[in-house]
């Protein structure tokens, strides 16, 4: 991508929009940062800007964003913001932060997408390829934005990226070495005009400008993704890439899957790694599967088994995902603040056999709480509803379990905490977005263990 010279404007003040503009300046191109966000919630953006010396506008975006070659839209931008339509009237090219750092990058791109699971899928990536001794960042969807170390990966190394729908929706020659899709499931339908079928056919642009050369990782027993990689490509497979699968149920002659108490990975039929399913130390069945497509990727690339089995052994659960805080009076505190779909909290409650007091709630995007209305049943004690949803959540489930509205995090953990005895989960999965309450699900996640670490 040849920018030197040129203007390019980029919506959006946060992490990938700050850098975009670091890496169009460091290629000669001249950025341009506008944001019509409030001045009092990009605090600290304005301070990094005013640090770097970059151009920018805050509160606004004025005429002067379409005096560009090139627009950049940061993944929080709708493609229906008044913005991003009026350039496409002025035909102005518009793409997004991965296109942009994927044109700069020298390195393998492993690009990871999917309803749930891409934190710690992109996260245990990274993780096994290092400890293999392959080279490996991360970035995208979580921690730096690609942009941010596009220049600095190297031929022959790696970076495990995290690619949302949103990121994908504004690609255009965006091509990874691998990419997965982990699964598909109903999410962000708010911004797909509630139409699931437009948000499956924005995931599967991952693999859109992959070539035999390159490798596409899917979940066999993901019966919406496997339909929908034929029905969206008119009966062929959609891909031009090596394809190899992971199941939890069937076998692959090309992937990863269980057999009895064995995780093995086949390739061309060939046997080619075996390891017992203890050896994965996170919980539950839907890490199985991460853990599974995880090595795929390691041994597209011979990574050695030994160290593959090691980073399996010594992987800690992230942040924010299936946390344990704090155990007290025999009561687990567990922080799933990344929950922010339906099918993410349906993974949490199949996690735990204990009781459950769950918190839930939060800005809704569209949740049909059908998909887990027989677990809330089976395994909830009780609901604590938060955030603008409240009324939402209480109406569904209030003839159900026993449902109570509060009015804050702290409120809805201390009565969570009053009532939970030894043996039960207190457990914060909201399925919503957080943005009625929180900055994001980091910021809430943090909350709730603030509230708990005082318990």
């Amino acid at each position: 991508m040849e920018i030197s010279g040129k203007k390019i404007s980029i919506i959006g003040a946060e992490k990938s929009g700050i850098g975009a503009a670091k890496l169009i300046r460091k290629s000669g191109g001249i950025p341009f940062i506008s944001d019509s966000g409030q001045e009092e919630k990009l605090k600290d953006s304005i301070s990094a800007l005013e640090e770097l010396g970059f151009d920018f506008e805050i509160g606004k975006h004025s005429d002067r964003v379409f005096n560009c070659e090139l627009m950049i839209a940061s993944p929080g931008v709708p493609s229906n913001a008044e913005v991003m339509v009026k350039a496409r009237e002025k035909k102005i090219k518009l793409i997004s932060e991965i296109e942009l750092a994927s044109a700069f990058c020298k390195g393998n791109i492993i690009a990871i997408t999917g309803s749930n699971g891409k934190t710690t899928t992109t996260t245990l990536c990274n993780y096994v390829l290092n400890t293999s001794g392959l080279k490996s960042y991360t970035a995208g969807n979580i921690g730096v934005a690609f942009s941010e170390i596009a220049l600095d990966i190297k031929e022959n190394e790696f970076v495990s990226l995290e690619v949302s729908s949103f990121q994908l929706d504004l690609i255009d020659t965006f091509k990874p070495k691998v990419s997965v899709v982990l699964n598909i499931t109903p999410d962000h339908l708010n911004r797909y005009e509630y139409k699931f079928e437009n948000y499956i056919s924005s995931k599967l642009r991952i693999y859109k400008n992959q070539d035999r050369d390159d490798f596409v990782i899917l979940n066999h027993d993901d019966k919406t993704l496997m339909d929908s990689v034929v029905k969206l490509s008119e009966g062929q497979r959609g891909f031009e890439s090596s394809d190899f699968y992971f199941s939890l149920s069937s076998s692959q002659s090309n992937g990863c899957f269980v057999s009895g108490d064995k995780i093995i990975f086949n390739n061309n039929g060939k046997t080619l790694f075996t390891c017992n399913v203890k050896e994965v130390n996170l919980k539950g069945e839907h890490n199985l599967a991460n853990a599974m497509a995880v090595i795929s990727i390691a041994k597209l690339f011979d990574a050695d088994n030994e160290k593959i089995i090691e980073a399996l052994r010594s992987f800690q659960a992230i942040e924010h995902r299936l946390e344990l805080v704090r155990e007290i009076g025999g009561v687990k505190f567990i922080n799933d603040s990344k929950a922010t779909n339906v099918d993410s909290v349906w993974y949490a409650l199949r996690s735990f056999n204990e009781p459950i007091f769950l918190i839930l709630g939060g800005q809704d995007k569209g949740n049909d709480y059908n998909q887990i209305k027989d677990l809330v049943v089976e395994r909830v004690v009780k609901i604590f509803a938060i955030g603008s949803s409240a009324e939402k959540v209480f109406n569904f489930f209030h003839l159900l379990v026993k449902v109570e509205i509060k009015r804050t995090m702290e409120d809805a953990v201390l009565a969570a905490s009053k009532e939970a005895r030894q043996d039960e989960v207190v457990l914060l999965s909201p399925a919503c977005a957080s943005f009625d309450m929180f900055n994001d699900y980091e910021q809430r996640g943090k909350v709730f263990k603030e509230v708990v670490n005082r318990l």
